[in-house]
């Protein structure tokens, strides 16, 4: 793998270029390979002194223990609080249609939602820069004050502007820096069973899908929106209080000065930027069915009683689609899993969600892309991390979900305007879904085809 007998790098060497097709295991060779040369640019840069290069090595990675299982615990807590709620937009969306916001459209409505899943992604790229420069520490602590803050603002306000600021804005700021210095500092513990950690740990948000709308469908004729909210948040605080104590970096934060270049050279390397294409067609399509499931299907003529369980459904199933494929992602290669998912999506949404309308269709469908979506979540941030420097891990993963991010702010408005264009006819949005999740399903393959090309390997 170009070293000398001393066991440093060949000078010939480049990150752009790896030579780890060799013995039929890229995935590992490959994150071999951005970890020695880590290793080997801190053992050559002037400022590194005495400072070790061990951490970075593939031997280095812990893959257990009680400090990493304690991170992995924390950040399922993170992400229950985070992209947990995320996956109960559709609630926000009815409710706010029905109720407070009943005279704005939907694709109106939706931006509030839609900037929600933008905001808490594409923050990730100051997120990131600062985890890689202070660590979680500080990052998890400020975020947990701002995000609950930010909730119990959203249960004042009464006016379009004020959610929008409140929970699109200033909630997602601080769910922003709680969910990637968690993702970011699960990628320090693991690399063998980087996806199955990551697997457990996103199951946190599918748990939280399934109960947060249940207790607010109970909640909110009871005590009224605004206090659902308030005990949203205080549930979230307590686990927040869990996620500041377990979760933790196990490099030490390497402060630099700022350099805009660092954001730009993530794009250098085609691998990465296939990676990133792939995975925005598909956070451009993948929140259309959280949205909008239970608006289509009480224009479908489901009953009223069963609608409310439709997302409590889907991200049930979608614990199982979290978990499992990491496992498997692990075993076989995270590229290789990422294909069917991806191409498992786009076959669910056209070949099952447009032309079913009986209440069995529609709850099926729902069950089946609970699976398929909750396996991209789980294998998105290892994909990245695996064409990764482990050293910039924080900018290229913040990098990477800014530009996803603009795929959740888009999808869902877009997907809205074309459901009042066809007068309110789902069969546009539904398109829309499935043709995003097929270009992903295309962009994953020129990205695994760049880095092994069609050789039957763990890619």
């Amino acid at each position: 793998m170009g070293r000398s007998k001393s066991g440093s790098l060949s000078s010939a060497t480049a990150y752009e270029e790896p030579p780890y097709v060799a013995n039929e295991n890229v995935e590992s060779n490959a994150a071999a390979y951005a970890s020695e040369k880590a290793a080997h640019d801190l053992e050559r840069a002037p400022s590194a002194g005495a400072a070790p290069a061990g951490g970075h090595l593939p031997q280095d990675f812990p893959d257990g223990g009680r400090e990493a299982w304690l991170v992995v615990f924390g950040g399922w807590c993170a992400l229950f609080c985070t992209f947990g709620l995320i996956n109960c937009v559709g609630v926000f969306q009815q409710y706010y249609v029905s109720h407070t916001l009943s005279n704005y459209s939907s694709s109106t409505v939706s931006w509030i939602t839609s900037t929600q899943v933008f905001m808490m992604n594409f923050l990730g790229i100051v997120v990131g820069r600062l985890y890689d420069n202070f660590g979680p520490k500080w990052i998890l602590r400020i975020g947990t004050v701002i995000y609950i803050f930010g909730l119990m603002m959203t249960s004042l306000a009464t006016e379009y502007y004020q959610i929008f600021l409140a929970q699109s804005i200033v909630a997602s700021m601080g769910s922003s820096a709680i969910f990637h210095s968690s993702m970011s500092s699960l990628v320090t513990w693991f690399l063998r069973n980087r996806a199955a950690a990551f697997g457990i740990m996103a199951s946190g948000s599918s748990l939280a899908g399934v109960v947060l709308p249940i207790m607010m469908d109970h909640l909110i004729p009871r005590i009224g929106f605004p206090w659902t909210i308030r005990a949203v948040a205080f549930l979230f605080l307590f686990l927040l209080l869990i996620v500041n104590l377990t979760v933790k970096s196990r490099l030490s934060p390497k402060p630099r000065p700022f350099v805009l270049q660092e954001y730009f050279d993530t794009f250098k390397d085609v691998k990465m930027v296939l990676t990133i294409v792939g995975s925005f067609f598909f956070m451009w399509g993948m929140f259309l069915p959280f949205n909008y499931i239970l608006l289509q299907a009480q224009a479908a003529g489901m009953s009223q009683k069963l609608v409310p369980y439709l997302l409590p459904i889907l991200n049930a199933i979608s614990i199982f689609g979290r978990v499992l494929p990491g496992i498997a992602a692990d075993k076989i290669g995270r590229f290789n899993v990422m294909l069917c998912i991806a191409l498992s999506s786009a076959v669910f949404v056209l070949a099952i969600w447009i032309p079913v309308t009986s209440t069995a269709g529609i709850v099926a469908f729902a069950a089946l892309f609970g699976f398929s979506s909750g396996g991209f979540v789980s294998l998105a941030p290892p994909l990245i991390a695996q064409v990764s420097d482990i050293r910039y891990i924080g900018t290229r993963v913040g990098t990477a979900f800014a530009v996803m991010a603009f795929g959740g702010l888009t999808g869902s408005p877009i997907g809205g305007a074309i459901v009042s264009r066809q007068h309110g006819d789902y069969i546009g949005l539904q398109l829309f879904c499935g043709v995003s999740m097929a270009l992903s399903f295309v962009f994953f393959i020129a990205s695994r085809y760049a880095q092994a090309g069609f050789k039957t390997v763990k890619v």
